[in-house]
């Protein structure tokens, strides 16, 4: 087929069935008329099927003229297939008929169709080679004031000295594990379907967790957690919970520390219409007003995100993906200077009212 090239043999033999057709009527309609008249000489019968055979042939080739322009597009296409660019088939020009016609129309909607997926998966590259190359940029900064402490140590003389620098280490150790659990749910996000175990579970007692998980954190910070509510079931993943949770804490930390003097973490467990919702109310500076539009958006980071240095605009972005993908819908509020609020909306269907039999 591949070698095979396209002209006016190739297009009647593309019909033989009509042309096969052709000739056993002709024949059936001069057995019939030599039956039915009587003795017809087999000059006249050589003539009707000679007049007959031309006359086919005559539309045969007025058909192949009439689409040869479009079959030899194709056969210059398929000759050059493999250096071919692919805009090509989009100078296809109009075919004579209908088949054609919509082929050429199929022939263009997969190709846009198909680059509007190599489109997408290029954003996707180019957003993960950003995210990379800023979670490897903020992977050195810990690891250089590491190596720095490290290089203290040696002038270390009395035990408050060293003890603040095994603080100082382990607050840049918190920092690197932040980051590579970032990088690990970013890549487990790709495969979330295969990576989701629902079960019931204790709300109060998970966000417990999460707070104890960032303990020494708030400490260093000087915020003070509050959780409140009732105890509630939910149907829900516990691993992707906790780090929805855990996020939306260290980012009210992160935004936090930067005031002076103690704040509060509000964590709060209320009902709605719908169901129950957490409320995560930090105390810190607040989000811009023309920022939250946007704060969802992978890899933006930001008017705070900037401030801080620390932010690579995937954080929130993970947290609002894994709560569309669960079926919890987030959103916030803030107020700059203020604090910020997020609310994670669990509907009755996920809610189990809290019982001694678990």
């Amino acid at each position: 087929m591949s070698g095979k090239t396209y002209h006016f043999g190739t297009f009647v033999l593309d019909r033989i069935i009509y042309v096969v057709t052709f000739l056993v009527c002709a024949l059936i309609l001069i057995l019939v008329i030599s039956l039915d008249v009587g003795k017809v000489s087999t000059g006249n019968i050589i003539y009707m099927f000679i007049l007959a055979s031309f006359f086919s042939l005559l539309a045969l080739v007025i058909d192949y003229l009439r689409q040869s322009s479009f079959l030899k597009q194709l056969n210059r296409m398929r000759q050059s297939a493999y250096g071919a660019e692919l805009e090509s088939v989009l100078a296809l020009e109009e075919g004579a008929t209908y088949e054609q016609n919509a082929f050429r129309y199929i022939l263009e909607s997969q190709y846009r169709l198909y680059m509007d997926k190599l489109n997408e998966q290029r954003l996707i590259v180019d957003g993960r080679n950003l995210f990379i190359n800023q979670w490897v940029h903020q992977m050195k900064t810990p690891v250089s004031v590491i190596d720095l402490l490290v290089q203290q140590s040696d002038q270390m003389e009395t035990v408050d000295e060293t003890g603040r620098l095994l603080l100082s280490v382990q607050e840049e150790n918190e920092r690197l594990a932040h980051g590579l659990d970032m990088m690990l749910h970013q890549a487990r996000l790709e495969k979330f379907e295969m990576d989701v175990q629902i079960k019931r579970l204790d709300v109060k007692e998970l966000l417990r967790f999460v707070i104890n998980g960032h303990k020494q954190a708030l400490v260093r910070s000087s915020i003070f957690p509050q959780i409140s509510g009732p105890n509630v079931y939910v149907e829900t993943d516990e691993k992707w919970l906790i780090f929805v949770c855990s996020q939306l804490v260290s980012n009210a930390i992160k935004y936090s520390k930067i005031k002076p003097g103690s704040k509060k973490l509000y964590i709060d467990i209320e009902q709605t219409d719908g169901g129950y919702a957490i409320r995560i109310t930090d105390e810190g500076i607040g989000i811009p007003e023309q920022d939250l539009p946007r704060i969802f958006d992978p890899y933006f980071t930001g008017e705070n995100g900037r401030k801080t240095g620390e932010s690579t605009g995937m954080g929130l972005y993970l947290t609002h993906e894994v709560c569309r993908r669960l079926g919890h819908p987030i959103n916030v509020t803030s107020e700059q200077g203020i604090g910020t609020t997020f609310t994670i909306v669990f509907r009755n269907k996920s809610i189990h009212h809290f019982t001694n039999n678990k």
